[in-house]
């Protein structure tokens, strides 16, 4: 342990290289590194096990700034312990192509575990890491050798609190009980607007502590030894933690210390300076880190690496007594396939009849989790409708955290994030699912997944006005078009039951990126694939079913169940002697991966008359149909009735597919 003077020195030496960096790129968030200064140093230096000359050591703890707008604290932290940052990178703060972006991102920084900033969204993370690690610990750990062995912890915000996603993700925690997760609360009481008496006014200690936490206060923030205290006594208990820490945002500043002026924007030189004198720093060189305090904490940095040593020496004994289960681990530490995890999946024929594509969801679910364990996953309170549940494997509950099956409860917002802070810790492959409808309710976390190249796997089901009855509240329109705007997202819409286990290889192999699908409420034919093309096409995003009736006159497209609906009208068409080519239309993202040579292949640029058939929004398939191409969609709200009688008022019936396919044709 530092002695009291170089404790002070590492602490105001986050701060102001903190603040430096945000003056010099005259742009970010100074106050609340400088305020939460103190119990960073308390955690990371005391506590947090970590390596930085590995930063992927799979028993590492977590840490996760879920107040992403404070990243120089963050990098302050991971430059001074020895990471592959250099204080150049620091200098570099929020400037083009630097690694020391505005908000911390995962793929971007090394140490960063988790992208965040979206405030909220890094404390469900935490969740989610959370269920990953208690759920591995039961699966590995065996008596007299324990390997699965980390806490996840998270520096959270008021602002964090405020957004109704704490409040789910801190109800899911404390329902089980998830005790390796530690929640430091930079309790500054200071935001954008003023004070937070201005909206934020409940007992935050109270209220954890009702969702089921283990709750301490610590009434001055820059008290470490305080600070270590409670965070030894949080690692203690069985329940996840909630540290309430008094910070002052902008601490040091001289007129700006606890007010809203220091929480996004630089200091100023000025008031810089006046912190830098109260706080006993020197005011130049800017920058400044005295030699014994980067010494004290690169030596923090080797500790972590010694700790790894010691890990491995255990991991090697326990792989001498349990071979099968070291070989299972490090297979899904390093992310890795069983062989032949897709050697037994479902096949389906036509003469079984139609079948609901989330029910050939949930058939190739459970074929997948015979061979890959690492699979888990749940539903927002949905799942005999998601058809999510892997036979054979209890709930994941406090008393059974084997299992696979995650019940999130209508908390679709915390099950995405979660979903995502399962993915970033890995050892296991997550899954959600709900209806396609309340994708609305997890937008941000899908988001995330697709900026953080998580392979993170979003079942929808329940896709369009198919839902019938329950009417447009639950009909999504919109929301394909929606979802396929985000970059780096595939979307998947398959046909049929065999389009759907094709579905689920491009998930499952997506290991750099998560996919989505969304699948029928309502039952869909099985395409008779000797006579169609087979569904292994859809790996392109688009292939051609079949050309009938020769050379193409038109192309018929569509996605989802209304494949079902341009064959039938283009085998109709092929009688009256009209050729007719058939595009399975799965996913366009899939499709634009291809190249040019292969696009044109499937939409061949001379033929003009081009029709695509989608029950949502018309939006985005212009590009494909062009500018002599129609498109049969849906462009407004659906309605109440059994979902025959929708899909037939809004035109989805094969006489409509063949009339505008014939006034396309000017026939």
């Amino acid at each position: 342990m530092p002695d009291s003077t170089l404790q002070d020195r590492s602490i105001n030496t986050i701060r102001f290289l903190s603040a430096d960096a945000v003056q010099r790129a005259n742009s970010g968030h100074p106050g609340m590194p400088m305020g939460a200064a103190a119990m960073a140093y308390a955690l990371w230096t005391r506590h947090l096990r970590f390596n930085p000359n590995n930063p992927e050591w799979w028993d590492r703890d977590r840490f996760v700034l879920s107040g992403g707008h404070g990243s120089m604290l963050l990098y302050s932290l991971l430059y001074l312990t020895g990471y592959d940052l250099s204080i150049e990178d620091i200098m570099d703060f929020r400037q083009l192509g630097c690694k020391t972006p505005g908000h911390p991102e995962n793929f971007c920084t090394p140490g960063v575990e988790v992208t965040t900033g979206p405030l909220g969204q890094g404390l469900a993370n935490a969740v989610g890491m959370a269920i990953a690690e208690a759920h591995l610990a039961a699966i590995f750990n065996q008596p007299n050798h324990i390997i699965v062995d980390h806490h996840i912890y998270a520096i959270v915000t008021d602002g964090d609190l405020m957004e109704g996603l704490s409040s789910e993700a801190a109800s899911l925690a404390g329902h089980l009980r998830l005790g390796k997760l530690i929640l430091l609360y930079d309790d500054n009481r200071i935001s954008i607007d003023g004070s937070t008496d201005l909206t934020f006014s409940e007992d935050q200690g109270a209220r954890f502590e009702a969702l089921g936490w283990h709750i301490q206060h610590v009434g001055d923030g820059n008290d470490v030894e305080a600070v270590d205290k409670a965070i030894g006594k949080a690692k203690q208990d069985s329940r996840p933690s909630l540290i309430l820490c008094r910070t002052h945002i902008g601490y040091g500043l001289p007129k700006k210390q606890d007010t809203a002026k220091a929480h996004g924007e630089p200091a100023g030189e000025e008031e810089l300076a006046g912190a830098k004198e109260k706080l006993g720093w020197p005011i130049e060189p800017k920058f400044f880190v005295p030699d014994d305090v980067l010494e004290f904490y690169r030596k923090v940095g080797e500790s972590g690496a010694k700790k790894e040593e010691e890990w491995k020496k255990r991991f090697a004994a326990y792989r001498s007594i349990y071979p099968d289960l070291a070989a299972d681990l490090e297979r899904r530490m390093n992310r890795d396939l069983t062989t032949g995890w897709d050697s037994n999946l479902p096949s389906f024929n036509p003469k079984d009849g139609p079948l609901a594509t989330r029910t050939a969801s949930g058939k190739t679910i459970n074929a997948l989790a015979l061979k890959l364990p690492e699979l888990i996953g749940g539903s927002a309170d949905l799942t005999p409708s998601n058809k999510t549940w892997i036979d054979g494997s209890p709930s994941f509950q406090k008393e059974s955290p084997t299992g696979k099956n995650i019940h999130y409860g209508v908390r679709e917002h915390t099950m995405g994030a979660a979903v995502n802070g399962m993915a970033a810790h890995g050892g296991v492959i997550p899954f959600s699912g709900t209806f396609l409808m309340f994708s609305d309710y997890m937008r941000p976390a899908i988001r995330l997944s697709a900026l953080s190249r998580h392979r993170s796997i979003w079942v929808f089901t329940h896709d369009s006005i198919g839902v019938g009855e329950d009417g447009p509240t639950h009909q999504p329109v919109e929301h394909l078009a929606s979802l396929r705007a985000i970059p780096d997202l595939v979307v998947i819409r398959p046909a049929d039951a065999n389009e759907v286990v094709e579905a689920w290889k491009i998930a499952i192999e997506r290991s750099q990126g998560p996919t989505l699908m969304a699948l029928t409420r309502q039952n869909v034919p099985v395409l008779n694939r000797n006579t169609y093309s087979s569904a292994s096409g859809l790996k392109k995003g688009a292939y051609v079913l079949a050309d009938l009736g020769g050379e193409p006159e038109i192309i018929l497209m569509a996605s989802g169940s209304e494949v079902s609906l341009i064959v039938e009208a283009g085998e109709r068409l092929q009688s009256d002697g009209v050729g007719v080519r058939l595009v399975s239309f799965p996913s366009w993202e899939l499709f634009e991966y291809q190249s040019q040579e292969y696009r044109d292949s499937v939409i061949i640029p001379n033929v003009k008359a081009r029709l695509a058939v989608e029950a949502g929004v018309s939006q985005g398939w212009h590009k494909w149909v062009g500018n002599y191409g129609d498109v049969l969609a849906i462009d407004k709200f659906g309605r109440s009735a059994p979902s025959e009688v929708v899909f037939e008022a809004y035109g989805f019936t094969v006489e409509n597919v063949i009339e505008k396919a014939r006034n396309l044709l000017g026939k």
